[in-house]
Parts: structure tokens; sequence; C-alpha cells
């Protein structure tokens, strides 16, 4: 919002609700993929590394039906565009920033947090 110069509205605040429904299903289907893989009996990191791999292409393809969708809603100057321009930013930044998010943290993140269980509760 703030590179655009548009204000925090209230349409901007439901482009936020909206987008944390898309990321947390993005990494839902990645961890639970990734959990398919560690019970066939895959070990953390190459689970992980196959599941982002496996992943990529929903991954990325839901980002980009998904921004290409809204980019009329933020190039729009028509009326009524004040109110459709905030919303069509938040959902389009947030889906790109939480696709990378979740193709390059989220492996990282769950590879480590199962080092430090592992360190933590030993069996």
């Amino acid at each position: 919002l703030w590179l655009r110069g548009l204000p925090l509205s209230i349409s901007a605040a439901v482009g936020f609700i909206a987008l944390s429904g898309v990321a947390v299903l993005n990494g839902l289907v990645m961890i639970s993929f990734v959990r398919g893989l560690r019970e066939q009996g895959h070990a953390p990191e190459p689970a992980m590394r196959e599941g982002a791999e496996v992943r990529l292409r929903a991954v990325l393809m839901t980002a980009l039906v998904a921004s290409l969708g809204f980019l009329p809603m933020a190039l729009a100057t028509s009326t009524g565009a004040e109110v459709q321009r905030p919303l069509a930013t938040v959902v389009i930044g947030g889906i790109l920033s939480s696709t990378a998010l979740t193709l390059l943290i989220l492996p990282a993140l769950y590879t480590w947090a199962h080092g430090a269980g592992k360190r933590l509760y030993p069996r």
C-alpha cells in the first residue's frame, strides 16, 4: 500500500483477511505433502526438498492465477476503483511474498524445527 501511495482502508483490511487464508492454505498443502513423505519413511531434509520440488508448480500456478485475477482491479481507474485498488494491491503483494516465503522459508523452518525437536525430545 505504501509503495503505491494507497491508504489503509476497510477494503485493504478485507484483502489482508483473504490473503491470510490463501497463505495458510499454501503452507498447509506443502506441510501435509511432506508429512505424507515422512510417513513413507523419508528423512526430514530430503522429504522437505522433494515436497518443495513437487508442490512448486501447484503453488506457483495458484499464485500466478490469483495475482493475474486481481490485476485489473489494481489497475482500474473507473468509478469505484478507489475502493478496489487497496484490496487488489494487498492481495497481489501478499500472494507474491507469501509464495516466496512458502517455497523458501517454510522448508528451512520445518527442517530447523525438526532438528530442534530431536534435541529437546530425544527418543
